[in-house]
């Protein structure tokens, strides 16, 4: 049995949704916050892959590898506000961090 398009989409919708539901069901934690988002971008990059790969055209690989960056700075950037809270507050709870609007 050969693995086609539809595989990877039917993955790739399994983990947006996974991501989906991660960002709304739990509006607690700020880290399961970013890690679906994370998931969601995973999905999107799977996607770009497997059609890049079954359409013969790099152009897909080639926005997977932007999407990547922009993910990696994301969650670089991300990470480095939550350390920098939790050291002032000593809590990352999504409630608290919303009291700071000016």
């Amino acid at each position: 049995m050969a693995i086609t398009l539809a595989h990877y989409l039917v993955v790739a919708a399994i983990l947006f949704v996974l991501g989906v539901f991660g960002i709304f069901l739990n509006r607690k934690n700020v880290i399961v916050i970013l890690m679906s988002i994370e998931l969601i971008l995973l999905a999107v990059n799977l996607n770009l892959v497997a059609f890049s790969a079954a359409l013969d055209d790099l152009t897909g690989q080639v926005f997977a590898m932007f999407v990547l960056t922009v993910a990696a700075a994301e969650a670089a950037i991300g990470l480095a506000i939550v350390v920098v809270y939790f050291r002032n507050k000593g809590s990352i709870e999504v409630e608290e961090i919303s009291t700071l609007k000016g």
